[in-house]
């Protein structure tokens, strides 16, 4: 069994938003990330969080983010309780506030996935443990923390780069514009007139931006976007939720698809992230996703590493 020495000045807080936390602090996460899965890699226990247990809320069903999360505390020492629409009274009637005060008392941590982001800070706000954001339908920064360590892993930096998001300005695209901002990597978005992300939470990044140098803009012309690019990133274009607008979107977002010819016009070395699930033959073509550039699956790998980290700084 190894030490691993854990800043205290993280104990205790909610992870909600990257633009919560400082570049600094944002790459000290990344950097016990990197550790962490060094250590799994090499069989060495790391039960930082012995005897801990974390409540995992869904209100939204998922793979990656139950399977991460729940193998994530076992590994680290704990145990993760998956807490369904039906097992909680939130449905029926029950306070949020109530809800949070009453978890409070059982666990040492809690991780929720669901749709509004005013339910999140709601919780955060009553709950007197750390609230860990799986996502809403404005954010997904643990998402975007596994994207980033991904990044640095193939590009030994991420300070400097551009990064191309390809799609709808969403949950994904938001978190990933306040990662960028921290880091010091530049963020172009490439949308259709109507789909941009949202005004204040790009102002909102832009302005966390000043303090690394990054660059944060949006375009129509996803050719653009990708020239010069290091990362090309995509999602898919109706998120959870939106099932009705697929047919309306896939119209909009038709010229969008990450294909072989997109892929040519950028770097030689760029790579290309999904953050899963896909609609292979939509919005990224097999090709590409099975391809050469492809770093899907060490990106949905990271997802648990990077949330061990969160875990293990919060709840520590």
């Amino acid at each position: 069994m190894t030490s691993v020495k854990l800043n205290p000045e993280f104990k205790g807080r909610d992870f909600l938003a990257i633009s919560d936390y400082s570049p600094g602090e944002v790459q000290e996460i990344l950097d016990l990330a990197l550790h962490l899965k060094r250590l799994q890699a090499q069989g060495v226990p790391h039960p930082l969080l012995a005897g801990k247990t974390l409540g995992m809320i869904f209100q939204k069903p998922s793979t990656r983010t139950r399977v991460s999360f729940e193998v994530g505390i076992f590994q680290l020492g704990g145990y993760g309780l998956f807490l369904s629409p039906n097992d909680l009274q939130i449905g029926r009637g029950e306070t949020i506030k109530d809800t949070a005060l009453t978890l409070s008392r059982y666990l040492d941590g809690i991780m929720i996935r669901t749709f509004s982001h005013d339910e999140v800070l709601e919780l955060a706000h009553y709950a007197s443990i750390p609230v860990i954001n799986g996502l809403t339908d404005l954010l997904h920064p643990c998402q975007v923390m596994g994207d980033l360590q991904t990044i640095l892993e193939h590009k030994g930096r991420l300070r400097g780069l551009k990064c191309a998001f390809i799609g709808d300005g969403n949950n994904v695209c938001h978190s990933l514009l306040a990662g960028g901002a921290k880091v010091g990597m530049d963020v172009v978005v490439a949308c259709p007139a109507g789909f941009e992300p949202r005004a204040e939470l790009l102002a909102r990044a832009r302005q966390d931006a000043l303090a690394t140098g990054a660059r944060l803009w949006v375009v129509q012309d996803p050719r653009e976007a990708v020239e010069g690019a290091d990362v090309i990133y995509t999602d898919v274009w109706a998120s959870m939720g939106q099932e009705r607008e697929a047919e309306e979107k896939e119209r909009h977002f038709a010229r969008y698809q990450v294909n072989a010819t997109l892929v040519a016009a950028a770097d030689d070395d760029v790579i290309v992230m999904h953050c899963l699930p896909a609609k292979r033959g939509r919005e990224i073509t097999d090709e590409v996703m099975d391809g050469p550039h492809s770093v899907v699956f060490d990106q949905a790998e990271n997802r648990l590493h990077a949330q061990k980290a969160i875990m293990a700084l919060l709840m520590q």
